[in-house]
């Protein structure tokens, strides 16, 4: 292997691999589709392997091309670590961040967050994609996935970053019509509308009450990936249905929806889950200490 390979060729196999999409790297990239491809080209022959399986709608990385993803991932990780351990903590953070989160939170709570951060730490970027589906945090090449709920897998770091817990409502038009469930089992005889996100077993509250941690099975007829739909068929009218109080708590005190069974909520703390390998990160740190400060000062949880 005699070719020389291009440092910023491998950064932009990486942005290709997490893209599946040469026209969506060069609009981001701010160049052409072609030069994408020649310079993708270019490191195949450097490489002398096939990196992506193409088609006319997308690529798809090659057996060859996936190991290959994991060595650059690292030298990536290596540089930007490099450029930590020599940058001071009383230096401005600086450089790329990808963040991601859901959808509801993502847009109501962590935008106005990150917007405000930004003022603050000018030569940060950030890239934030709200996804309501489970995340593979390494292997989509995210650094920071803040996670309602706080659930995560033994080979990631949990930073808390505040209460949050979900309430069980309904509008007042349902519960004239279905009656008020007085007991949690109640909830498996009336129309139960369900989110089907990231940390949520399909059909299967967990919820905590009086007798510590229940489960109870509910018939779900209308499910959603999406929360601001399921909120709105629950103001509508169409079924008991479980959110965080971030996102209830002004219709609850308008009244356009009542909370049910009172005694009973389903935690789900906030918290900023990331790599260890991120963990000696400047920038990261800045990141997670700055949205502990932003819900210190802007919390959640309220009176309703």
């Amino acid at each position: 292997m005699n070719n020389k390979i291009e440092l910023t060729d491998m950064l932009l196999f990486a942005h290709v691999a997490r893209l599946s999409s040469f026209a969506a790297v060069a609009r981001s990239e701010g160049v052409s589709p072609a030069f994408v491809s020649k310079r993708i080209a270019v490191l195949e022959r450097a490489l002398q392997v096939r990196l992506f399986h193409r088609t006319t709608r997308n690529v798809n990385l090659t057996r060859e091309g996936a190991t290959i993803l994991l060595h650059v991932q690292k030298i990536h990780d290596d540089i930007e670590q490099m450029a930590d351990s020599v940058a001071s903590d009383k230096a401005a953070p600086r450089g790329l961040l990808r963040i991601t989160s859901s959808a509801g939170f993502g847009r109501s709570q962590l935008g106005p967050a990150l917007s405000e951060m930004v003022t603050l730490y000018p030569h940060l970027d950030i890239q934030m994609e709200l996804l309501d589906r489970p995340v593979d945090l390494i292997g989509e090449g995210f650094d920071l996935d803040i996670r309602v709920g706080g659930s995560h897998e033994p080979s990631l770091i949990a930073a808390h970053l505040t209460r949050n817990y979900r309430l069980l409502c309904a509008s007042p038009s349902y519960l004239e019509r279905h009656g008020t469930p007085q007991r949690l089992e109640d909830l498996a005889a009336h129309r139960c509308i369900v989110t089907r996100e990231r940390d949520h077993s399909f059909g299967l509250w967990r919820l905590t009450g009086p007798r510590g941690v229940e489960t109870v099975k509910v018939s779900a007829p209308l499910s959603c990936n999406n929360g601001d739909i399921v909120h709105q068929w629950g103001v509508d009218g169409h079924g008991i249905f479980l959110r965080s109080i971030w996102d209830v708590a002004a219709n609850l005190r308008a009244g356009h929806l009542v909370r049910v069974l009172p005694d009973y909520l389903q935690e789900a703390d906030i918290a900023a889950i990331y790599p260890q390998r991120l963990e000696g990160s400047t920038r990261l740190r800045a990141c997670v200490r700055f949205l502990r400060h932003w819900f210190a000062t802007h919390p959640l949880v309220g009176e309703v």
